[in-house]
């Protein structure tokens, strides 16, 4: 029972870190856009190359007992593109907000740690003074408030398979999960400054912005532990363990899991907040430390 405790602390952690973001950007005086452009990168490092080089093979060590060698690759390989289709289909069918990957410009973010500072005029902001200035034209409060509430509604559900896969990890090798954890809080960081700048200027409460970030983390830990308790009663034997093959199963489908959120998310993320090659140094980075902590570990 304790390695359960572990694994959803590192996940509640993971998770909270949607909120870290909301306090970065009410206290921080200037963001630093290239320091979440080598961060976010350096997540994707850690979620790519831990997916191919251990989570991956966990998944077919789980799975030879009950299909042989050749079976479990065959049945891994499924697992894995199964966990991408799964991811896609939930990308797909949330509600989709304008962009919130995009960063937020200096003029958007000032008002909220400087109260004294000019409130920027959203909607007035032509294109060419956007394109020239780097300003979102977010329009009226109430498509602001939307936009917010939606961002925030697409992060905590994309949250869930990622709360799975920190939970999975940890109950695993609480090494490895701690590995996740930070990857996945890392990128959480930027996802709460996305939830927070919009809610915030929507409503003027900094209050409200905290809550509706630390919400959509919230999302991880409590999906964690529904998929887990579902696991176990329903998949699980007479004595409620997993099976090695539904571990097996599970862990090909992490791997996807996190190979889609690190392509499809953290990189374009990564590059949209960053100049040069900071994703580069990032993921390289990310994969190094990685490397290095599996190596640490055996």
């Amino acid at each position: 029972m304790g390695d359960v405790w572990i694994a959803f602390g590192l996940t509640l952690f993971a998770g909270m870190a949607t909120a870290i973001g909301s306090v970065i950007v009410f206290t921080v005086k200037r963001l630093d856009y290239r320091f979440l452009s080598v961060t976010t990168g350096f997540s994707a490092g850690v979620m790519l190359y831990v997916s191919f080089v251990e989570i991956f093979f966990k998944g077919i060590d789980a799975l030879v007992e009950r299909f042989g060698q050749t079976g479990a690759h065959w049945v891994n390989v499924g697992s894995f593109f199964g966990g991408m289709l799964l991811i896609g289909l939930i990308d797909n069918l949330i509600p989709a907000a304008e962009n919130p990957h995009e960063p937020h410009s200096e003029a958007e973010t000032s008002p909220l740690q400087d109260p004294s500072a000019p409130m920027p005029d959203f909607t007035v902001v032509s294109a060419s003074a956007r394109e020239a200035s780097d300003t979102h034209d977010h329009g009226a409060h109430r498509k602001l408030l939307r936009m917010g509430l939606f961002t925030a509604l697409a992060i905590g559900i994309h949250n869930f398979p990622e709360g799975l896969t920190t939970f999975l990890a940890a109950l695993q090798d609480p090494g490895l999960g701690l590995a996740i954890a930070i990857a996945v809080a890392l990128h959480n960081i930027p996802e709460g400054i996305s939830v927070a700048v919009p809610v915030f200027y929507a409503t003027g409460s900094r209050k409200k912005a905290f809550l509706y970030s630390a919400l959509s983390g919230l999302a991880e830990p409590i999906g964690a532990i529904i998929a887990y308790v579902a696991i176990r009663f329903f998949l699980g034997g007479g004595a409620g363990v997993i099976p090695p093959e539904i571990m097996g199963v599970l862990f090909g489908g992490v791997a996807g899991i996190m190979v889609y959120i690190s392509l499809d998310e953290l990189l374009p993320t990564s590059r949209a907040y960053g100049r040069g090659h900071d994703s580069l140094f990032g993921l390289v980075a990310g994969m190094l430390v990685m490397a290095l902590s599996l190596l640490l570990m055996k």
